[in-house]
């Protein structure tokens, strides 16, 4: 099992003289402790259950590749792109960009989006739910044609793009990997049996199920259930002292036994650098070993 760290909350004890020296530090302790993934939120303003909107939030493209220039080994994504939130040809870009400059670490995270009072306040897209489904299908088809050997153009309901030609390729070939997240069962996890290398799941009482779902959707279209990696967000807190560390790690063997490859967790207070540090001596350790 692998872990991740989801870096949401900007507003840092610190304030803004410490503001770059916390989102540094913090990025190259994750990676030197073992952390796998780093990720940011694709959100403009912040979200509730974190803070109140008004608080610090970063756009993620800019933030990564940031992140891509201040670290080596690991592996980057917004957790998750609203995929109407941009043209699906300048996502693409943006996704292959990073895997360039960061010498192919670049995952896309992608899902429809939900988040109506930002995309109002901005004035960013935001169409009724069955089109953000739509585009977010159509986007995913477009992103695996720009990483293709075709230039052809895309016809499609919602995008038209007259020429798919992405200069430079990805370094990773056939294409950086595609994460999508949301647990819907008729239409998201059909989209991650059929276009993705990873699904992201919330770590709930019903996740076996959601599995389950997968996995039909999988047979269905001819899909080898085990090529899609399984990830659960999962609020991983060791506690000061690392009080928590024997829950945490039994839970985690519990969701290794459903077959999740990948728990990613929100960071705490960037100033703070502690927690990472129990995390890196005391946790990823042993879940090298599930």
């Amino acid at each position: 099992m692998e872990l991740g760290i989801h870096l949401a909350n900007f507003t840092w004890s610190g304030g803004p003289s410490t503001f770059v020296a916390d989102l540094t530090r913090t990025a190259k302790l994750a990676e030197d402790v073992g952390v796998r993934k780093l990720s940011v939120m694709d959100h403009v303003w912040q979200i509730g259950h974190i803070g109140p909107k008004e608080h610090e939030m970063l756009e993620a493209y800019t933030t990564l590749g940031y992140l891509a220039a201040v670290t080596e080994r690991v592996e980057l994504l917004a957790w998750v792109t609203a995929a109407v939130y941009r043209e699906p040809g300048l996502l693409a870009k943006e996704v292959t960009t990073l895997d360039v400059l960061s010498g192919g670490r670049a995952w896309l995270g992608i899902g429809a989006a939900w988040n109506e009072e930002e995309s109002v306040g901005l004035g960013l897209p935001f169409p009724a739910t069955a089109e953000r489904f739509e585009r977010l299908e159509e986007t995913l088809q477009i992103c695996l044609q720009m990483w293709s050997d075709s230039e052809a153009p895309y016809d499609g309901r919602h995008y038209t793009l007259g020429r798919t030609l992405n200069s430079p390729q990805s370094v990773q070939r056939p294409h950086p990997p595609i994460l999508i997240g949301g647990g819907g069962e008729k239409k998201t996890l059909r989209m991650v049996a059929q276009y993705a290398d990873a699904c992201n799941l919330f770590d709930s009482p019903e996740l076996p199920h959601k599995l389950d779902v997968l996995r039909q959707h999988c047979e269905d279209l001819g899909r080898d259930y085990d090529e899609i990696a399984k990830t659960v967000m999962y609020p991983l807190d060791p506690g000061p002292d690392g009080e928590n560390v024997d829950e945490i790690l039994a839970h985690l063997k519990d969701l290794a036994t459903l077959g999740v490859e990948h728990v990613h967790s929100r960071g705490l207070d960037g100033s703070r650098t502690d927690w990472l540090e129990v995390i890196g001596e005391r946790i990823i350790p042993e879940i090298n070993r599930f």
